[in-house]
Protein backbone atom coordinates (compact mmCIF):
# COMPACT_ATOMS: atom_id res chain seq x y z
CA UNK A 1 0.00 0.00 0.00
CA UNK A 2 1.15 3.58 -0.81
CA UNK A 3 0.39 6.60 0.90
CA UNK A 4 -0.17 9.66 -1.56
CA UNK A 5 -0.22 12.91 0.39
CA UNK A 6 -1.90 15.73 -1.19
CA UNK A 7 -0.54 19.38 -0.01
CA UNK A 8 -3.23 21.79 -0.23
CA UNK A 9 -7.04 21.76 -0.70
CA UNK A 10 -8.14 24.40 -3.45
CA UNK A 11 -8.91 24.19 -6.93
CA UNK A 12 -6.21 21.59 -7.67
CA UNK A 13 -6.07 19.86 -4.23
CA UNK A 14 -9.16 18.73 -4.02
CA UNK A 15 -10.12 17.93 -7.38
CA UNK A 16 -6.80 15.95 -6.85
CA UNK A 17 -7.66 13.99 -3.83
CA UNK A 18 -11.11 13.06 -5.71
CA UNK A 19 -9.83 11.93 -8.96
CA UNK A 20 -6.78 9.75 -6.60
CA UNK A 21 -9.60 7.80 -4.96
CA UNK A 22 -11.52 6.89 -7.89
CA UNK A 23 -8.54 5.91 -9.92
CA UNK A 24 -6.53 4.06 -7.57
CA UNK A 25 -8.55 2.41 -5.78
CA UNK A 26 -9.18 1.71 -1.91
CA UNK A 27 -5.60 -0.45 -1.65
CA UNK A 28 -3.81 2.84 -0.98
CA UNK A 29 -3.99 5.44 1.69
CA UNK A 30 -4.56 9.39 0.56
CA UNK A 31 -4.23 11.84 3.09
CA UNK A 32 -5.08 16.03 2.20
CA UNK A 33 -3.11 18.17 4.35
CA UNK A 34 -4.39 22.00 4.07
CA UNK A 35 -3.90 24.99 6.34
CA UNK A 36 -7.05 25.75 6.96
CA UNK A 37 -9.98 23.26 7.67
CA UNK A 38 -12.14 24.33 4.96
CA UNK A 39 -12.06 24.57 0.89
CA UNK A 40 -13.13 28.38 -0.38
CA UNK A 41 -14.36 28.14 -4.48
CA UNK A 42 -11.63 31.28 -5.04
CA UNK A 43 -13.88 32.79 -8.58
CA UNK A 44 -16.49 33.44 -5.73
CA UNK A 45 -14.21 36.17 -4.22
CA UNK A 46 -15.70 39.30 -6.18
CA UNK A 47 -18.69 38.61 -5.97
CA UNK A 48 -18.29 38.29 -2.18
CA UNK A 49 -16.54 41.64 -1.78
CA UNK A 50 -19.58 43.36 -2.90
CA UNK A 51 -22.02 41.57 -1.21
CA UNK A 52 -23.80 38.83 -4.18
CA UNK A 53 -22.61 36.27 -2.00
CA UNK A 54 -22.10 35.47 1.90
CA UNK A 55 -19.17 34.12 3.59
CA UNK A 56 -20.89 30.48 3.60
CA UNK A 57 -22.49 30.24 0.13
CA UNK A 58 -18.75 29.68 -0.74
CA UNK A 59 -16.92 27.85 2.01
CA UNK A 60 -17.36 24.03 1.88
CA UNK A 61 -15.69 22.02 5.50
CA UNK A 62 -13.04 19.68 3.90
CA UNK A 63 -13.23 16.91 6.53
CA UNK A 64 -16.74 15.33 6.11
CA UNK A 65 -16.66 15.26 2.14
CA UNK A 66 -13.64 13.50 2.46
CA UNK A 67 -14.22 11.00 4.68
CA UNK A 68 -17.30 9.88 2.58
CA UNK A 69 -14.65 8.69 0.22
CA UNK A 70 -12.63 7.32 2.81
CA UNK A 71 -9.71 10.39 2.83
CA UNK A 72 -7.59 11.35 5.85
CA UNK A 73 -7.64 15.03 6.39
CA UNK A 74 -5.12 17.03 8.54
CA UNK A 75 -6.16 20.91 9.04
CA UNK A 76 -3.14 22.23 9.80
CA UNK A 77 -0.41 24.05 7.95
CA UNK A 78 2.79 22.17 6.91
CA UNK A 79 6.01 24.08 8.28
CA UNK A 80 9.09 22.02 6.48
CA UNK A 81 8.95 19.25 3.82
CA UNK A 82 12.21 16.30 4.20
CA UNK A 83 12.24 15.66 0.54
CA UNK A 84 15.01 12.80 0.64
CA UNK A 85 13.28 11.31 3.76
CA UNK A 86 9.89 11.73 2.32
CA UNK A 87 8.25 13.46 5.25
CA UNK A 88 6.47 16.63 5.97
CA UNK A 89 6.60 18.43 9.59
CA UNK A 90 3.21 19.87 10.67
CA UNK A 91 2.77 22.91 12.98
CA UNK A 92 2.39 21.76 16.33
CA UNK A 93 5.57 18.76 15.72
CA UNK A 94 3.70 16.27 14.22
CA UNK A 95 5.58 14.33 11.29
CA UNK A 96 3.76 12.57 8.10
CA UNK A 97 5.52 10.06 5.53
CA UNK A 98 4.78 9.80 2.23
CA UNK A 99 5.42 7.63 -0.90
CA UNK A 100 4.18 10.23 -3.19
CA UNK A 101 3.65 14.23 -2.59
CA UNK A 102 1.06 16.24 -4.87
CA UNK A 103 2.35 19.68 -3.89
CA UNK A 104 -0.84 22.02 -4.48
CA UNK A 105 -0.89 25.02 -2.48
CA UNK A 106 -1.40 27.69 -4.29
CA UNK A 107 1.02 30.97 -4.25
CA UNK A 108 1.90 32.96 -1.28
CA UNK A 109 0.60 36.29 -1.56
CA UNK A 110 3.67 39.06 -1.82
CA UNK A 111 2.22 42.04 -0.60
CA UNK A 112 5.15 42.43 1.27
CA UNK A 113 6.94 43.38 -1.76
CA UNK A 114 5.12 47.14 -2.55
CA UNK A 115 5.26 48.79 0.24
CA UNK A 116 1.72 49.65 2.15
CA UNK A 117 0.28 47.22 0.19
CA UNK A 118 -2.11 44.64 1.34
CA UNK A 119 -4.88 44.33 4.14
CA UNK A 120 -3.23 43.33 6.74
CA UNK A 121 -0.90 46.00 7.68
CA UNK A 122 -1.11 48.02 4.26
CA UNK A 123 -3.65 50.22 2.32
CA UNK A 124 -4.92 48.07 -0.17
CA UNK A 125 -7.81 45.28 0.00
CA UNK A 126 -7.39 42.08 -2.01
CA UNK A 127 -10.28 39.78 -3.35
CA UNK A 128 -6.94 36.34 -3.07
CA UNK A 129 -8.95 34.66 -0.37
CA UNK A 130 -12.66 34.73 0.98
CA UNK A 131 -11.37 36.29 4.12
CA UNK A 132 -10.07 38.92 2.26
CA UNK A 133 -12.95 39.77 0.32
CA UNK A 134 -14.93 40.19 3.56
CA UNK A 135 -12.43 42.58 4.49
CA UNK A 136 -12.99 43.97 0.84
CA UNK A 137 -16.73 44.34 1.09
CA UNK A 138 -16.92 46.10 4.21
CA UNK A 139 -14.53 48.03 2.85
CA UNK A 140 -16.84 48.39 -0.42
CA UNK A 141 -19.61 49.41 2.41
CA UNK A 142 -17.80 52.33 3.66
CA UNK A 143 -16.93 53.62 0.21
CA UNK A 144 -20.72 53.29 -0.36
CA UNK A 145 -21.26 55.46 2.54
CA UNK A 146 -18.59 58.04 1.80
CA UNK A 147 -18.10 57.62 -2.20
CA UNK A 148 -15.02 58.71 -3.78
CA UNK A 149 -11.96 57.68 -5.99
CA UNK A 150 -11.30 53.92 -6.74
CA UNK A 151 -7.97 52.74 -7.74
CA UNK A 152 -8.22 48.82 -9.06
CA UNK A 153 -5.58 47.10 -10.83
CA UNK A 154 -2.46 44.34 -10.38
CA UNK A 155 1.39 44.86 -8.82
CA UNK A 156 4.17 45.16 -10.21
CA UNK A 157 5.04 40.63 -10.59
CA UNK A 158 1.14 39.57 -10.64
CA UNK A 159 0.12 36.75 -13.10
CA UNK A 160 -3.27 36.60 -12.06
CA UNK A 161 -4.99 39.70 -13.75
CA UNK A 162 -8.57 38.10 -14.69
CA UNK A 163 -9.81 39.04 -10.96
CA UNK A 164 -9.52 42.37 -11.00
CA UNK A 165 -10.50 42.75 -14.47
CA UNK A 166 -13.64 41.23 -12.86
CA UNK A 167 -13.49 43.23 -9.76
CA UNK A 168 -13.65 46.16 -11.79
CA UNK A 169 -16.56 45.43 -13.73
CA UNK A 170 -18.66 44.12 -10.68
CA UNK A 171 -17.71 46.83 -8.66
CA UNK A 172 -19.13 49.34 -11.83
CA UNK A 173 -22.24 47.33 -11.78
CA UNK A 174 -22.61 47.02 -7.80
CA UNK A 175 -21.96 50.97 -7.74
CA UNK A 176 -24.82 52.10 -10.61
CA UNK A 177 -27.31 49.86 -9.03
CA UNK A 178 -26.99 51.75 -5.39
CA UNK A 179 -26.59 54.73 -7.95
CA UNK A 180 -23.39 55.75 -6.40
CA UNK A 181 -21.75 55.60 -10.01
CA UNK A 182 -21.19 59.05 -10.60
CA UNK A 183 -19.26 59.58 -7.58
CA UNK A 184 -17.01 57.24 -8.05
CA UNK A 185 -14.42 57.55 -10.84
CA UNK A 186 -12.33 54.39 -11.23
CA UNK A 187 -9.29 53.75 -12.49
CA UNK A 188 -7.37 50.51 -13.51
CA UNK A 189 -3.94 50.64 -12.43
CA UNK A 190 -1.58 47.57 -13.81
CA UNK A 191 1.80 46.01 -14.87
CA UNK A 192 0.85 45.10 -18.15
CA UNK A 193 1.71 46.38 -21.35
CA UNK A 194 -1.68 47.12 -22.56
CA UNK A 195 -5.39 46.26 -21.66
CA UNK A 196 -6.00 42.87 -22.38
CA UNK A 197 -2.62 41.73 -22.10
CA UNK A 198 -3.64 38.98 -19.00
CA UNK A 199 -0.37 37.89 -19.09
CA UNK A 200 -0.63 36.09 -21.82
CA UNK A 201 0.63 38.61 -24.58
CA UNK A 202 -3.28 39.11 -25.40
CA UNK A 203 -5.86 36.32 -26.34
CA UNK A 204 -7.59 37.41 -30.02
CA UNK A 205 -9.04 40.44 -29.68
CA UNK A 206 -8.48 40.77 -25.66
CA UNK A 207 -7.28 44.29 -25.96
CA UNK A 208 -9.72 46.09 -28.25
CA UNK A 209 -12.63 44.08 -26.53
CA UNK A 210 -11.54 45.59 -22.94
CA UNK A 211 -10.51 48.58 -23.92
CA UNK A 212 -13.92 49.05 -25.49
CA UNK A 213 -15.68 47.37 -22.52
CA UNK A 214 -13.91 50.29 -19.69
CA UNK A 215 -14.49 53.21 -21.99
CA UNK A 216 -18.06 52.36 -22.58
CA UNK A 217 -17.80 51.98 -18.51
CA UNK A 218 -15.60 54.71 -18.18
CA UNK A 219 -12.74 53.41 -16.23
CA UNK A 220 -9.78 54.84 -16.71
CA UNK A 221 -6.29 52.78 -16.79
CA UNK A 222 -2.66 53.49 -16.14
CA UNK A 223 -0.56 50.52 -18.40
CA UNK A 224 3.21 49.63 -17.75
CA UNK A 225 2.05 50.63 -13.99
CA UNK A 226 5.12 49.94 -11.24
CA UNK A 227 3.00 50.82 -8.03
CA UNK A 228 6.15 51.80 -5.77
CA UNK A 229 4.06 52.55 -2.11
CA UNK A 230 0.84 52.71 -1.40
CA UNK A 231 0.02 55.23 1.90
CA UNK A 232 -3.83 55.67 3.41
CA UNK A 233 -5.47 57.64 0.52
CA UNK A 234 -2.61 57.55 -1.82
CA UNK A 235 -1.30 54.99 -4.45
CA UNK A 236 2.15 56.41 -6.11
CA UNK A 237 2.59 54.63 -9.49
CA UNK A 238 5.64 55.07 -11.62
CA UNK A 239 4.38 54.80 -15.53
CA UNK A 240 6.81 53.18 -18.07
CA UNK A 241 7.36 53.28 -21.56
CA UNK A 242 8.54 50.44 -23.86
CA UNK A 243 12.34 50.84 -23.29
CA UNK A 244 11.32 50.31 -19.26
CA UNK A 245 11.94 53.97 -18.34
CA UNK A 246 10.05 56.27 -16.53
CA UNK A 247 8.29 59.14 -18.32
CA UNK A 248 5.30 59.41 -15.79
CA UNK A 249 4.57 59.51 -12.24
CA UNK A 250 0.75 59.67 -10.59
CA UNK A 251 -0.31 60.01 -7.67
CA UNK A 252 -3.57 58.99 -7.19
CA UNK A 253 -6.03 59.29 -4.29
CA UNK A 254 -8.44 57.38 -3.32
CA UNK A 255 -11.35 55.83 -0.77
CA UNK A 256 -11.03 52.33 -1.67
CA UNK A 257 -8.38 50.24 -3.44
CA UNK A 258 -8.35 46.67 -4.32
CA UNK A 259 -4.79 45.55 -5.82
CA UNK A 260 -3.60 41.78 -6.76
CA UNK A 261 -0.42 40.92 -5.29
CA UNK A 262 2.36 39.40 -7.06
CA UNK A 263 2.62 35.62 -6.04
CA UNK A 264 5.79 33.52 -4.62
CA UNK A 265 6.00 29.50 -2.95
CA UNK A 266 4.88 28.84 -0.09
CA UNK A 267 7.77 29.22 2.38
CA UNK A 268 7.88 25.38 3.29
CA UNK A 269 8.16 24.53 -0.25
CA UNK A 270 10.30 27.03 -1.42
CA UNK A 271 12.97 25.66 1.59
CA UNK A 272 13.58 22.55 -0.38
CA UNK A 273 16.34 22.50 -2.05
CA UNK A 274 16.28 21.76 -5.58
CA UNK A 275 12.68 21.58 -5.70
CA UNK A 276 11.79 25.25 -6.70
CA UNK A 277 12.96 28.44 -8.85
CA UNK A 278 14.56 31.83 -6.78
CA UNK A 279 10.59 32.51 -6.61
CA UNK A 280 10.03 29.66 -4.79
CA UNK A 281 7.55 28.04 -7.42
CA UNK A 282 7.63 24.31 -8.36
CA UNK A 283 9.82 22.95 -11.27
CA UNK A 284 8.37 20.49 -12.98
CA UNK A 285 8.83 18.74 -15.68
CA UNK A 286 6.14 18.19 -18.93
CA UNK A 287 4.43 15.04 -16.64
CA UNK A 288 3.94 17.30 -13.78
CA UNK A 289 7.24 15.90 -11.99
CA UNK A 290 9.81 17.20 -9.88
CA UNK A 291 13.00 16.61 -11.81
CA UNK A 292 15.10 16.53 -8.84
CA UNK A 293 12.88 14.40 -6.87
CA UNK A 294 10.63 11.79 -8.63
CA UNK A 295 8.23 10.60 -5.63
CA UNK A 296 6.80 14.69 -5.72
CA UNK A 297 4.34 16.39 -8.71
CA UNK A 298 3.34 19.59 -7.95
CA UNK A 299 0.02 21.37 -10.10
CA UNK A 300 -2.00 24.46 -10.23
CA UNK A 301 -0.48 28.42 -8.83
CA UNK A 302 2.36 26.85 -7.19
CA UNK A 303 4.57 25.40 -10.41
CA UNK A 304 6.97 27.43 -12.50
CA UNK A 305 6.18 28.68 -15.79
CA UNK A 306 7.90 31.60 -17.42
CA UNK A 307 6.24 34.91 -18.63
CA UNK A 308 5.76 34.41 -22.22
CA UNK A 309 8.13 37.53 -23.27
CA UNK A 310 9.50 40.78 -21.80
CA UNK A 311 7.19 43.36 -20.30
CA UNK A 312 8.66 46.86 -19.02
CA UNK A 313 7.09 45.64 -15.55
CA UNK A 314 7.27 42.00 -14.45
CA UNK A 315 4.35 39.83 -15.92
CA UNK A 316 3.50 36.79 -14.66
CA UNK A 317 1.93 33.86 -16.48
CA UNK A 318 -2.21 32.67 -14.69
CA UNK A 319 -2.96 29.90 -14.78
CA UNK A 320 -6.84 29.14 -15.09
CA UNK A 321 -9.07 26.29 -13.66
CA UNK A 322 -9.00 24.63 -16.73
CA UNK A 323 -5.50 23.86 -16.56
CA UNK A 324 -5.50 22.87 -13.29
CA UNK A 325 -7.64 20.30 -13.48
CA UNK A 326 -5.82 18.74 -16.45
CA UNK A 327 -2.58 19.02 -14.91
CA UNK A 328 -4.26 17.04 -11.85
CA UNK A 329 -5.44 14.57 -13.98
CA UNK A 330 -2.06 13.99 -15.79
CA UNK A 331 -0.54 13.62 -11.97
CA UNK A 332 -2.95 10.62 -10.74
CA UNK A 333 -2.42 9.07 -13.68
CA UNK A 334 1.53 9.15 -13.80
CA UNK A 335 1.16 8.22 -10.24
CA UNK A 336 -0.60 5.57 -11.23
CA UNK A 337 1.36 4.24 -13.92
CA UNK A 338 4.38 4.29 -11.17
CA UNK A 339 2.57 2.03 -8.55
CA UNK A 340 2.04 -0.24 -11.29
CA UNK A 341 6.29 0.04 -11.88
CA UNK A 342 5.71 2.17 -15.00
CA UNK A 343 7.09 4.96 -16.20
CA UNK A 344 4.99 7.93 -16.16
CA UNK A 345 3.54 9.37 -19.77
CA UNK A 346 0.73 11.50 -18.33
CA UNK A 347 0.71 15.44 -19.71
CA UNK A 348 -1.21 18.24 -18.84
CA UNK A 349 -2.53 20.06 -21.24
CA UNK A 350 -1.66 23.87 -20.78
CA UNK A 351 -4.81 25.49 -22.61
CA UNK A 352 -5.75 28.45 -20.53
CA UNK A 353 -9.61 28.74 -21.08
CA UNK A 354 -11.71 31.30 -18.88
CA UNK A 355 -14.79 32.62 -17.79
CA UNK A 356 -14.85 36.36 -16.26
CA UNK A 357 -17.84 37.74 -14.52
CA UNK A 358 -18.60 41.92 -15.23
CA UNK A 359 -21.61 41.89 -13.08
CA UNK A 360 -24.54 41.43 -15.75
CA UNK A 361 -22.32 40.53 -18.68
CA UNK A 362 -19.16 38.95 -19.12
CA UNK A 363 -15.89 37.90 -21.15
CA UNK A 364 -14.36 34.20 -22.01
CA UNK A 365 -10.97 33.57 -23.64
CA UNK A 366 -9.61 30.14 -24.95
CA UNK A 367 -6.01 30.42 -25.65
CA UNK A 368 -4.95 26.77 -26.85
CA UNK A 369 -2.41 26.17 -26.00
CA UNK A 370 -1.55 29.25 -23.85
CA UNK A 371 1.56 29.96 -24.91
CA UNK A 372 2.03 31.33 -28.39
CA UNK A 373 1.39 30.33 -31.44
CA UNK A 374 -1.75 29.07 -30.46
CA UNK A 375 -4.27 27.09 -32.67
CA UNK A 376 -7.54 28.60 -30.68
CA UNK A 377 -6.98 32.28 -29.96
CA UNK A 378 -10.30 33.72 -29.59
CA UNK A 379 -11.71 36.25 -26.78
CA UNK A 380 -15.95 36.96 -26.82
CA UNK A 381 -17.92 38.81 -24.78
CA UNK A 382 -21.50 38.67 -23.76
CA UNK A 383 -24.07 37.81 -21.64
CA UNK A 384 -23.83 34.16 -21.47
CA UNK A 385 -20.48 34.61 -19.83
CA UNK A 386 -22.41 36.06 -16.87
CA UNK A 387 -24.86 32.66 -17.35
CA UNK A 388 -22.11 30.87 -17.83
CA UNK A 389 -20.09 31.84 -14.35
CA UNK A 390 -23.18 31.38 -12.10
CA UNK A 391 -23.55 27.88 -13.69
CA UNK A 392 -20.07 26.96 -12.90
CA UNK A 393 -19.87 27.92 -9.30
CA UNK A 394 -23.31 26.04 -8.77
CA UNK A 395 -21.14 23.02 -10.34
CA UNK A 396 -18.14 23.47 -8.91
CA UNK A 397 -19.47 23.24 -5.60
CA UNK A 398 -21.69 20.65 -6.21
CA UNK A 399 -18.76 18.28 -7.38
CA UNK A 400 -17.05 19.06 -4.23
CA UNK A 401 -19.91 17.86 -2.07
CA UNK A 402 -20.17 14.79 -4.39
CA UNK A 403 -16.67 13.63 -4.69
CA UNK A 404 -17.05 13.67 -8.46
CA UNK A 405 -13.82 13.77 -10.29
CA UNK A 406 -14.97 13.86 -13.72
CA UNK A 407 -14.40 17.15 -15.55
CA UNK A 408 -18.00 17.06 -17.16
CA UNK A 409 -18.29 20.87 -16.95
CA UNK A 410 -14.98 21.51 -19.03
CA UNK A 411 -16.04 19.42 -21.76
CA UNK A 412 -19.22 21.33 -22.43
CA UNK A 413 -17.39 24.81 -21.85
CA UNK A 414 -15.04 23.46 -24.89
CA UNK A 415 -17.95 23.00 -26.85
CA UNK A 416 -19.71 26.30 -25.72
CA UNK A 417 -16.79 28.47 -26.74
CA UNK A 418 -16.47 26.52 -30.50
CA UNK A 419 -20.27 26.88 -30.84
CA UNK A 420 -19.60 30.89 -29.72
CA UNK A 421 -16.88 31.39 -32.18
CA UNK A 422 -18.70 29.73 -34.90
CA UNK A 423 -21.37 31.82 -34.22
CA UNK A 424 -19.32 35.15 -34.19
CA UNK A 425 -17.55 33.81 -37.43
CA UNK A 426 -21.25 33.73 -39.04
CA UNK A 427 -22.60 36.61 -37.74
CA UNK A 428 -19.47 39.40 -37.96
CA UNK A 429 -16.58 37.64 -40.06
CA UNK A 430 -14.77 40.79 -40.22
CA UNK A 431 -14.46 40.53 -36.14
CA UNK A 432 -13.64 36.96 -35.57
CA UNK A 433 -10.45 35.95 -34.42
Amino acid sequence: MAHIVILGAGLGGLPAAYEARARLGQEHRITVINSVEYFQFVPSNPWVAVGWRAREQVVLPIAPYLQRKGIDFIGRPVVAIDAAARSLRLDGGDSVAYDYLVIATGPKLAFDEVEGAGPDGGHTQSICTVDHAGRCHEDFLRLCEQPGPVVVGAMPGASCFGPAYEYTMILDTALRKRRLRSKVPITFVTAEPYIGHLGLDGVGDSKGIMEHEFRDHDVRWITNARTTRVEQGRMFVDELDALGKVYRQHELPFRHAMMLPAFKGVDAVAAVEGLCNPRGFVLVDEHQRSPRYPEIYAAGVCIAIPPVGPTPVPCGVPKTGFMIESMVSAIVHNIAEQLAGLQPTHKGTWQAICLADFGDTGAAFAAVPQIPPRDLNWFGSGRWVHLAKLAFEKYFLRKMRTGNSEPIYEKYVMKLIGFKRLQDRVLHPGNAR
